[in-house]
């Protein structure tokens, strides 16, 4: 790897990291100011982009074991955020739905807002780049977090 290759993927972490930490403390500091914990936020944020989903699916996306998954469902239950119902093709079976009303915010539309102002000034090639890394990005860091669940692979 060259010199320069080798310090703009040392650029590319470093500012991986910042990125990380900011929006760990955005996020932390959004779930405080409505009562929840960041992981409840984090879980509520999946129900917002894949909509209903039953526990086992919660326990698959989070890394969570099922035990702290029933927990946190009971806790944003008794919140008023999530609600159970019936699976529609399985009885048995229920559905976590998110109350997007009971969650929304004004500083997450103020964030939003300056993301899409800021990606005004790219092209779309590069933002299909950036996008591409992100997707990449978020694939290593779900692994990452399935492997530390996972004793098997230290």
């Amino acid at each position: 790897m060259s010199s320069e290759r080798e310090k703009l993927v040392d650029e590319l972490l470093q500012q991986s990291r910042v990125l990380s930490t900011e929006t760990v403390m955005f996020h932390a500091a959004l779930a405080e100011q409505r009562g929840l914990s960041a992981v409840e936020s984090k879980v509520l944020d999946y129900l917002a982009r894949l909509g209903p989903l039953t526990p086992k699916d919660l326990v698959k996306y989070s890394g969570l074991a099922p035990a702290s998954i029933t927990a946190l469902i009971d806790r944003l239950e008794r919140k008023g955020v999530v609600n159970r119902a019936p699976h529609p093709g399985d009885r048995r079976r229920v559905l976590i739905e998110l109350d997007a009303s009971k969650v929304r915010s004004s500083v997450w539309d103020y964030l939003v807002g300056a993301v899409k102002a800021r990606a005004e000034g790219y092209t779309d090639e590069e933002l299909r780049t950036v996008i591409g890394f992100l997707r990449d990005a978020a694939e290593i860091t779900h692994e990452s977090t399935v492997r530390v669940g996972d004793r098997s692979a230290e």
